[in-house]
């Protein structure tokens, strides 16, 4: 019998239709977790370095995590993997809510989809009835309605639905897979499922999951609720209020954003209010969020409510979460009022509310400094509001020039040419970033930013306060109980990390070089761990102090699966599996120069300006992270995580040579010898 997993995944063509259940190994949740880990596993052996995106090769994973559908609390989430039409990389998405569990109940761990369907099609899966149905009449549908409709349709009001609206539809690269209130935003996952004809899926589980030492497990799971009742009665100090707590940024409940019109500045990039956020400009927000927010909600087997629904006057009722609250209204500098209204749209459409806003906003950028002329813009209406909808409904349904801007800013600019290069900074690897102010970039955001797998900075920070407390004496005291920490040292880190009024260890030189390779490979870690396990990132790797750590982990994996585990053994799985995930990239064509931060961002560093800073950063990850001084695991970590497969196949590649390659530092050390 499998604890925790059902050990079987369902693999699905849809070019010949074909069905199967398939069981897996059971050696590969112990060497890679679930959700995540495993998907990067079958990616690698199963997709070519040579797919792209809508390649028929490039399969499209939908994973629950490893601990979704046990009694661990907080296991929500559901992995979408593939090749992303932005990056041309391996890319993943993660939604919350209620799918990844139902998918456990119904007996499986992952949906494998490959191949390419010839007509628009939906799937139910209903335990072990399994079916290819027709979505012939879902076409054009938006993604909430569309959730709705199949529900209707099948009869089944607790089935859990994921759906793409219109965007997907037409393979808008930033199309979104919206579910319940959550959503796969990031990467293009939606593009993906569009591209196979697949409009959604519907899934309703009554199976049992089994957990190997229920006792040890409830044991665990009562210390860790415990203490999730210790922290929300303890909030951080010095932190803003959507961040003190746990769980998600608390975007739907609280109602300070200053520090995001800090640390963002309102009207980013092209004009910079920082002082944006009064008391005045509050109280309006919080007035338009008490009359449009009908009701708190929660994810599967969670007390925190870190959603919201929504109902504005004279549009339907849709669910949101975290930042998406105020990123249309920052890049058109507007109300709350205005966002709350133009996410209702965007949600259906299926849009990711990251990049669709920034990729507005240059378009009209483009418009007023005359590279984009009105002819561009078909009776667009001249005030800010219509035209961000006029843009939102063209890109949704790639319509003139929103047929360009749907390919993302990195393509668009390129495509229009005469100059626009230089608007579209703000991209890595190909994704757009959310504008973050130059006092924010220090030594740890640049390696967030610029080398992170994830390409989004939004899903790496946490853990590590993002700035020092006030003094010594705060820091000491905020330490003293930071039980999460892998190390004591990481508290004197901490500790000696000091504003400017204080001392010397300031920004960009402290953190130090050492500290902050030591810092977000921490932070990394937990949210790799999270994203294989299916642990809502709220109540382990975002927050600070959170109830989830490398010290109780252990024990919940193995009360739930059997699987002998500690602390350093889960260090060396998320090794692997970042190794892994790094590994694929590679194959298709990631290297040192790739890993870089956003122009945009880069040109704010005055204080920054040390080429050699960056130099030294990149090496001391790579370093730490086992990778030679081009950014590809070394021949020695791949065997010594078992990845031996790995490095044999660089090797036919001509990605490695024979032999033990210099690392970063031994390399340096050379140069200066010679």
């Amino acid at each position: 019998m499998r604890y925790a997993e059902t050990g079987f995944n369902l693999e699905i063509d849809l070019s010949t239709g074909n069905i199967e259940k398939v069981e897996t190994d059971p050696k590969d949740t112990e060497l890679y977790l679930g959700g995540l880990g495993t998907n990067a596993k079958v990616f690698w052996d199963r997709v070519p370095p040579e797919a792209d995106a809508f390649s028929p090769d490039n399969i499209l994973i939908f994973a629950a995590g490893l601990l979704c559908g046990t009694p661990a609390t907080a296991a929500t989430r559901t992995i979408v993997s593939a090749i992303s039409p932005i990056s041309d990389l391996f890319g993943f998405s993660i939604m919350g809510s209620f799918w990844a569990p139902e998918l456990k109940y119904a007996g499986y761990d992952k949906v494998i989809i490959r191949g390419k369907s010839p007509e628009w099609v939906y799937l139910w899966i209903h335990n072990n009835k399994v079916e290819i149905r027709d979505a012939s009449h879902l076409k054009g549908r938006g993604a909430v309605e569309t959730q709705i409709l199949i529900k209707e349709e099948l009869n089944q009001p607790r089935a859990q639905v994921a759906a793409i609206g219109l965007a997907g539809e037409n393979r808008v690269y930033f199309a979104s897979i919206e579910h319940d209130g959550s959503s796969a935003s990031r990467n293009g996952m939606g593009a993906v499922m569009g591209d196979k004809k697949l409009k959604a899926i519907a899934v309703r589980g009554t199976q049992d999951v089994y957990i190997a030492k229920p006792a040890e497990f409830m044991e665990v799971r009562q210390e860790v609720w415990d203490y999730m009742k210790y922290r929300l009665a303890n909030p951080i100090p010095e932190t803003p209020a959507i961040n003190e707590s746990i769980g998600i940024p608390q975007e739907m409940s609280q109602h300070d954003e200053a520090w995001h019109c800090a640390i963002g500045e309102w009207g980013v990039p092209s004009k910079r209010k920082p002082n944006y956020w009064t008391p005045e400009v509050e109280k309006e927000w919080t007035d338009t969020l008490l009359s449009m927010r009908t009701r708190l909600i929660s994810c599967y087997n969670c007390p925190l409510q870190c959603k919201a629904t929504i109902s504005p006057p004279g549009r339907p009722t849709y669910t949101m979460k975290c930042w998406t609250k105020m990123t249309y209204a920052m890049y058109a500098d507007l109300n709350l009022d205005f966002n709350l209204r133009i996410a209702q749209p965007a949600t259906e459409y299926g849009l990711d509310g990251v990049t669709t806003p920034r990729t507005i906003h240059l378009a009209l950028l483009l418009l007023h400094d005359g590279i984009l002329t009105d002819d561009d813009f078909p009776g667009m209406p001249p005030d800010m509001e219509g035209r961000f909808f006029y843009l939102l409904d063209r890109i949704a349904h790639r319509e003139g020039i929103g047929d360009i801007l749907a390919d993302g800013t990195y393509r668009a600019v390129r495509k229009i040419g005469r100059g626009a290069e230089k608007y579209a900074r703000d991209t890595t690897k190909k994704l757009d970033q959310v504008g973050v102010r130059a006092p924010f970039l220090n030594p740890v955001y640049f390696l967030m930013i610029a080398t992170g797998e994830k390409l989004d900075v939004r899903m790496m920070q946490g853990q590590v306060p993002q700035h020092p407390f006030s003094s010594k004496k705060v820091r000491e005291e905020f330490a003293k109980d930071w039980v999460q920490v892998p190390d004591e040292k990481f508290k004197q880190y901490y500790i000696d990390w000091q504003r400017r009024r204080e001392g010397t260890n300031v920004n960009p030189y402290y953190p130090t070089v050492q500290i902050a390779c030591e810092w977000v490979d921490w932070m990394e870690r937990m949210h790799y761990i999270d994203d294989s396990l299916g642990m809502c990132a709220g109540q382990s790797s975002w927050p600070q102090k959170p109830p989830y750590h490398l010290h109780n982990y252990p024990k919940v994996i193995a009360a739930a699966t059997g699987i002998e585990y500690d602390t350093p053994k889960l260090i060396q799985t998320t090794r692997r599996i970042r190794s892994l995930l790094r590994a694929i990239n590679n194959r298709r064509g990631i290297r040192r120069k790739d890993d870089k931060m956003p122009e945009e961002f880069k040109e704010q560093r005055v204080q920054q300006s040390d080429e050699q800073l960056e130099v030294d950063l990149l090496d001391g990850w790579y370093e730490i992270k086992g990778w030679n001084k081009d950014g590809i695991p070394t021949q020695e970590s791949l065997q010594e995580l078992g990845l031996d497969y790995v490095y044999q196949d660089f090797i036919a590649r001509g990605i490695l040579k024979e032999g033990k390659e210099a690392s970063p530092k031994e390399t340096a050390a050379e140069d200066e010898m010679n």
